[in-house]
Parts: C-alpha cells; sequence; structure tokens
C-alpha cells in the first residue's frame, strides 16, 4: 500500500506541476498580448544606483480566497517576493536591460480571505555587484495578470522603506588571492535591522510611499512598464522567463569537525551557548560540496560577531588544499559573510543570494553577554535538473569501482554549475561562458533530457555579440569580455543542439549569428587558409610549461585555425539543412582548403604530429586532439597520433608536447571516438580516478593546485560514458535516429538508460570475449542501428534482442 500511495502521490504531484505550467504560461502569453499598466518603483530619495537593500509592502483585501492570482514580478537588481510571510520565489533571472526578465507566480496557495500582506525584499549592490549582473537603478515591479490581480499593480498603495540593517561586505583578500566574481559578502547588523518590516501589524517608522525611479524623466508616464518591442521611457525591455523556478529545498548545512569550545560540538543538531568574552571557532563540513542558503539562527549575544567563511576546501600554512577530507590544523579562506546580533532573541542570518560551501567556518567573538546557538539549516538552490539517464557498467571480477563515484561527482559538479544561467564555478565567478557552457549543455540533454537552459544559454551568447560580429565569451555580464575562439565553440553548441533535439526552433532563430562570426574570421584568413594572430585573448585551454595558441614568424596559429575548421564544417551542415545551400558550399569549400593549408602547413613529417604553428617548433595535445577530430591527419595516422596523446598527463609537457587540463579532454574522448578507439575511452579516465583518494566531490577546474573545486567543464565524464561507453548517440539531427556503438574496455556487463525526446532508451549488454548479448528498448516511433564490430544490426522501436560475435 505504501507503494501504491507513493506512486499516486507522484502522479498529484506531476499533476499540479503541469497545471500549474500551463496556466503561468498561458499567462505569460496573455501578459504579451497588450501593454502593462503597472509602472516600476522605488524609493523617493535613496541612492538608486550605490549598494542598497529596500524592502516593499502592500495590503491586499480579498473577499474570498480565491483560485488562482497570478502576477508577472521583476526587479533590478533582484527580489525576494513573500505573501503573509511565506516564501513565494525569487529572481529576476539574469539578462541584459534589452531583455529583462519577469517572474510569474500564482499567489492562490498562499492568500487568504480578508486582508493579506504582500512583500519583497530587493536590492541593488551597484559596484560590488556580481559580474554577471547587468543593471540601470534599484527598481521593483508588480503587474496583474488579470483584472481581479490588477489592483495589486505597482505603484497602487505600495509601501517602501531602506533597509539600513543588511549592506554588501566588499571583498577583502586577507591572504587569500585569487580572481572572485561572484558579488560581495552580506552584512546584517541585527541592531540597525528591521525585524518587523515582513509584519503587516507594524506600521509607521522608515515606510514612505513608493514612487518612481525614473528622477530624471519629466514625464510621469517614464516609469510604465514597457514588453521588449514597445516604445518607452525606461531602460528594462521585459520578456518572460521560459526557465522554471530554482530549487530552494532543505539540505544538511553540515555537522562540527572542529571546535574551540568543546560544547559546541553539539550544534547544530542542539543548541548551544557561548560565553561572553569568547572567541570560538566551529569548523562544519558537508562531506560534498552544495549552493545554497545558509540560515543561521541565535539568541541574545549583544555585542558579538559572527563572520560566516564559506570554503570548498580547507588550506594548509602554504595555501595548498590536498586531500579535501583533511581538516588537522588547516583553516577556510574565502568569501565570507558578517552577523552581528542584538541580544534579541531568535534572530536569524539568512543571505540574500545563495552560497557555496563544503566546509563553513563560524568565528564568533562574544561581548558582554553569552551568545545562544540556536539553530543552523539550509536550503538547497539550483536550476531543477532531474537525473534521469544512469549508468552502471562492472568488470569480470563483478566490478568498477571508480565509475560510480566518477558518474555521481560529474553530475553533482554539472548540477551546482546550473542555476538561471549555467556557470564556470558557483564559488569564484557565476559566469555563462562558452566553453563551459557547450559541455554543460550536452550533459543537460543526455542526463536530464531538459534544453531549457541550453536554449536560453545558445540565445544569450546570440545576444552578446558585438557589432564587429562575434560574440563575447560570457553572457550575460556587466564586464564585456571577448574569446574569439569561444564564438567558434557557440557554432559548435548550436550544431551540437540541432543533433539532440526535436526542435530547430532555436538554431534557424541564431543561425544569421553564425554567419556574422565566420565573415569576421574570414578577415584573419590568410591566403593559405591559416588565421593570423587574432585581436582580444585567443583562449583554447590551461596549459602548464608554454603557452597556447602560440604564433609563427608570421603571426599564424594552426591550433586557433583548427577551431576555425571545426566551425565552418558545423555551419556548413546547418546552412545545408535550414538556412541557405549556397551559404553552405562556401563554408564547405573555405574548409576543405583550411584543413589543406592546416596538412600542408603544420604536420611535422619527422615526428608524425600536427604543430601548434607552421614554424614547427610547439607541439600540443590539444592541436592534435582537433587534428585528428577534422581529419586534418590522415586517417592512416589518426590512431598512431592519439595513442601517443593518450599518454599526456593533464598539466604535463613530456617531450615538450603540451598537455590538456580537464577540459580539453572533453575533444580527446571525441577524437576517440572519431578515429574508432573509443575502446579505450576508460582507460582515458585516469586522471579523474587519481582525484578519488583526494576527497573531492566535484571536479576541479585544473590539474594541480586548482584555484575552483567546480568546474562544469571537467564534468563530461557523465556524458561520456553514456555516448562512447554505452554508445548512445543521435545518428540524425533531431535525434530522429539513434545509433548504439558500446566500447568496453575492461567492462564486461554494461547498463545504461539516456533520456530521447520521445522516450527512454534503456540498454544492457554482457560481454563474453567477442561475443555480445543484450537488449536495448527503443521508445515508440524511434528506430535507428545496433553496432558492434563494424556489422549493423536494425533496431525498432520497443525491446530488441542483440547477439553478436
Amino acid at each position: 500500500m505504501r507503494e501504491v500511495s507513493w506512486c499516486l502521490h507522484q502522479v498529484f504531484r506531476l499533476f499540479t506541476a503541469v497545471c500549474l505550467t500551463a496556466l503561468i504560461a498561458s499567462s505569460a502569453a496573455m501578459a504579451d498580448d497588450q501593454p502593462w499598466k503597472a509602472s516600476w518603483i522605488t524609493h523617493p530619495t535613496a541612492p538608486l544606483r550605490e549598494p542598497l537593500v529596500l524592502h516593499f509592502r502592500r495590503a491586499l483585501q480579498l473577499d474570498r480566497k480565491p483560485s488562482q492570482y497570478v502576477v508577472h514580478v521583476s526587479a533590478d537588481n533582484r527580489f525576494i517576493l513573500y505573501v503573509n510571510g511565506h516564501r513565494v520565489g525569487d529572481g529576476p533571472a539574469r539578462g541584459d536591460l534589452a531583455h529583462w526578465r519577469y517572474e510569474t507566480f500564482d499567489l492562490a496557495p498562499y492568500l487568504n480571505a480578508g486582508m493579506n500582506s504582500v512583500t519583497a525584499t530587493i536590492w541593488n549592490f551597484g559596484i560590488y555587484a556580481p559580474v554577471a549582473q547587468i543593471t540601470d537603478r534599484a527598481a521593483f515591479l508588480v503587474h496583474g495578470g488579470g483584472p481581479l490581480e490588477a489592483a495589486i499593480d505597482t505603484p497602487n498603495e505600495w509601501m517602501v522603506e531602506v533597509e539600513p540593517g543588511q549592506i554588501a561586505v566588499p571583498r577583502r583578500p586577507e591572504g587569500f588571492d585569487a580572481y572572485m566574481a561572484n558579488g560581495p559578502g552580506e552584512e546584517l547588523d541585527a541592531e540597525k535591522y528591521d525585524w518587523h518590516w515582513n509584519d503587516p501589524k507594524v506600521t509607521g517608522g522608515a515606510w514612505v510611499a513608493a514612487v518612481s525611479p525614473m528622477r530624471e524623466n519629466i514625464y510621469s508616464s517614464a516609469a510604465r512598464a514597457g514588453l521588449s518591442g514597445e516604445t518607452f521611457d525606461n531602460y528594462w525591455q521585459l520578456i518572460p522567463d521560459a526557465l522554471p523556478h530554482m530549487a530552494y529545498e532543505p539540505t544538511e548545512a553540515g555537522k562540527v569537525v572542529r571546535s574551540d569550545d568543546a560544547g559546541a560540538n553539539k550544534f547544530p543538531a542542539h543548541a548551544v551557548s557561548i560565553a561572553a568574552h569568547r572567541h570560538v571557532h566551529l569548523l562544519l563540513d558537508r562531506k560534498t560540496l552544495t549552493t545554497g542558503y545558509p540560515e543561521l539562527t541565535v539568541s541574545g549575544g549583544k555585542g558579538a560577531s559572527i563572520q560566516l567563511t564559506y570554503s570548498e576546501a580547507l588550506y594548509d600554512e602554504k595555501q595548498q588544499k590536498g586531500d579535501r577530507d583533511e581538516v588537522a590544523n588547516r583553516k577556510a579562506e574565502g568569501f565570507h559573510d558578517r552577523f552581528l546580533p542584538d541580544g534579541g532573541d531568535h534572530r536569524t542570518f539568512e543571505p540574500l543570494w545563495w552560497r557555496t560551501w563544503r566546509y563553513l567556518d563560524l568565528d564568533i567573538q562574544t561581548g558582554d553577554t553569552a551568545l545562544t546557538l540556536d539553530a543552523l539549516k539550509a536550503e538547497f538552490t539550483a536550476y531543477p535538473f532531474e537525473e534521469r539517464a544512469s549508468f552502471e557498467g562492472k568488470n569480470a571480477e563483478g566490478k568498477d569501482p571508480d565509475l560510480a563515484p566518477i558518474w555521481e561527482i560529474s553530475w553533482r559538479t554539472a548540477r551546482l554549475d546550473a542555476h538561471e544561467t549555467y556557470m564556470d564555478t558557483p564559488y569564484y565567478e557565476q559566469l555563462q561562458y562558452i566553453g563551459d557552457t557547450r559541455i554543460q549543455a550536452l550533459i543537460s540533454y543526455a542526463v536530464a533530457g531538459d534544453d531549457r537552459l541550453a536554449r536560453q544559454a545558445l540565445a544569450a551568447f546570440d545576444n552578446s555579440r558585438i557589432p564587429a560580429g562575434i560574440t563575447q565569451s560570457r553572457y550575460p555580464t556587466s564586464q564585456p569580455q571577448m574569446i574569439p575562439t569561444f564564438s567558434l565553440l557557440w557554432i559548435g553548441m548550436l550544431h551540437d543542439y540541432w543533433m539532440y533535439r526535436p526542435d530547430p526552433a532555436p538554431v534557424k532563430e541564431h543561425l544569421p549569428g553564425t554567419r556574422t562570426v565566420l565573415d569576421w574570421f574570414s578577415g584573419y584568413e590568410q591566403p593559405d587558409g591559416l588565421l593570423k594572430e587574432l585581436p582580444w585573448w585567443s583562449f583554447v585551454d590551461w596549459v602548464v610549461g608554454g603557452k597556447l595558441p602560440n604564433y609563427s614568424a608570421n603571426g599564424e596559429s594552426c591550433t586557433t585555425t583548427l577551431e576555425y575548421l571545426g566551425a565552418l564544417r558545423d555551419a556548413a551542415d546547418l546552412e545545408r539543412a535550414i538556412g541557405d545551400p549556397d551559404r553552405a558550399e562556401r563554408d564547405a569549400s573555405r574548409a576543405q582548403h583550411v584543413r589543406t593549408g592546416l596538412y600542408e602547413k603544420c604536420w611535422d613529417t619527422h615526428r608524425k604530429l600536427l604543430a601548434d604553428n607552421p614554424d614547427r617548433k610547439n607541439f600540443s595535445q590539444q592541436t592534435n586532439v582537433l587534428g585528428v577530430l577534422f581529419d586534418v591527419i590522415p586517417r592512416e595516422e589518426q590512431q598512431s597520433v592519439l595513442r601517443q596523446m593518450m599518454n599526456i598527463e593533464p598539466g604535463t609537457s613530456p617531450a615538450g608536447v603540451l598537455g590538456s587540463s580537464y577540459y580539453f579532454r572533453f575533444y580527446l574522448a571525441r577524437a576517440l571516438d572519431h578515429a574508432g578507439m573509443a575502446d579505450d575511452y576508460l582507460a582515458s579516465l585516469k586522471p579523474w580516478r587519481d582525484l578519488l583518494p583526494l576527497h573531492f566531490s566535484t571536479w576541479p577546474e585544473t590539474p594541480g593546485d586548482s584555484r575552483s573545486d567546480s568546474h562544469a567543464w571537467s564534468a563530461h565524464p557523465a556524458y561520456d560514458m553514456l555516448t562512447l561507453v554505452a554508445g548512445i548517440q543521435p545518428s540524425s539531427p533531431g535525434f530522429a535516429s539513434v545509433r548504439i556503438s558500446p566500447t568496453f574496455g575492461e567492462l564486461t556487463t554494461i547498463s545504461a538508460k539516456f533520456p530521447h525526446p520521445q522516450g527512454m532508451i534503456s540498454v544492457h549488454y554482457e560481454r563474453n570475449g567477442q561475443a555480445l548479448t543484450g537488449t536495448v528498448t527503443l521508445p515508440p516511433n524511434l528506430n535507428g542501428s545496433f553496432v558492434w564490430h563494424g556489422r549493423e544490426q536494425a533496431l525498432h522501436a520497443g525491446a530488441n534482442q542483440i547477439k553478436a560475435d
């Protein structure tokens, strides 16, 4: 009965979610049909481009509890919305001023007949805001989605107050020297904080009527909310957020692993007291990294200070990390918040923006009175991906002990680096870079079967294009950065989407942008087909012991030209299928000319390797991997080249050949598959196996003493296991058909599930020598082929029995 009840509960949850999604989508569509009457509001005198926290409130009288009450909400920078004290949600998802998102909520579950209170906190951290945050000025907006809800439109009866007790804390080095772009910490001074702002029974004080934020504009209509495509006088061109709301669900904050006070070791399972005039450190460990909102509740302790330091790993006296489980005399360093209690009971600090941590250090200095630590909780947040795929592989002894943790860590890494945008790292930067995002999107398709965040990213990068034609390297961002080679990877990312997802609309929408990118690059193409040195930063990969790309005496690079070749090839495919056939032929012709030039200028007949530039003095794993992948290196030479590349460990340079990072080994995996060597893929996982004894819970950015412990570009083994080892790949655009060709390495049994747009693909294989038996189950309306040792077997929808040798 418990199983039946659970199933019914899950069905009800799904039905409710589908209905709510349909309701919100319908309301958003209606909202786009006609101009909004709501206007942006703010505080009448507060400085709107300096760090600022505001509270808004609105009393709402209802004759009865409504069945639905849909509102559209936005802010600059951010808001958290409450109804009758219940947190409803937050936003808006990041974009730029020309694509400023609003969130849609149904408030009905939180409303009652009679008087209700709708409130919000909004903040704008000005010059301290995250680099990913674009802004104009602090402002807030609510628009009702129907006639009933129109009563709540801003500015109607909305009040506002400045919150002086919660401020931005500029980052301080304090011995921690690393590039940080993730925004400021926060300080909550309990004596200054308005603890009653969300209580409708408390009035007066600093509350004033909200007004227009467009102080420089003489027209009373300047603040009217404007949808994208309308003409209006403010800077926010509103579009609906197409993403689901981010997760906000309980998770463990950590357990004490070191303390200066033996009595405090019981925290947070039990409340503990810190005596007056004590300086105490509590170090908590979650065992795995998370992204979430910590909630620290204290009582008493007037005059105390608490610093919360969030750390991916602990550091020794030389600022080295080492084994991520090791505590000993190591300490947490880096991003931090401050909480200054006022002596009141049950004061809770929760930051406005989420934090990233495995280790959480509480540095407590009490004053003249004791401080009680009441509770420490946390709410996990990230994009609400569902792990739908699975992979299991066993060897002759019945196991491969490393594959399960590699899968688990890869998925955790990808999950924590996905919020309302993809992010390179949730700790240091929180920026959506094309090189990282291409891999993250593929993991999303393969493991979650979800393309919504990838669509957002494809559009964001298209929106980032500068007048010259290329994209920015990362977007959204308030600080433009150009990595021209990442524009080429954006074309590859669009090609990936075209192959994996059934809806070609995003490809058609963004295809014109690929043309401006390639036209820009054509201006740097030399008569021999190679690219001369590009402006800005032509990042390819992090390397040790050299520089990549590097250039010949006449300024040409084989490495960047190889990425150009890949983009030309992908663009020709897209143009041929859904674009301009003439353009497709031109791209294909240019690709062949570039390929010929690369071989003639860069192939070293003595070393049997492709050089990094025509001087043939520099060599790298990256160049040769791309040379195989794009068939610059002749087919008969490809496996020999890759065997040399396989022996190069990340971060090393044996015989002068620069090794790749974990990131670029994604392309090594693709090259192995291309050259018919996918059976060697599991052996190429050694760098990830080597990390397991160091107890990483997410994968690092680079080999060695990595800055970042969570970089999703290193998480591609989750994608590789499904596509190379289980062998499940699209064989035609839109994943209209499938090609399944497993590769075992030392494994004897493989089981996997893969979420296809039409349903689940399930495979189970058992290998005995060269003989293979198994079952492949395809969803309805999907067919394809099964390939083993060069022999093909047709696959049809439903169960297919496999027997091959």
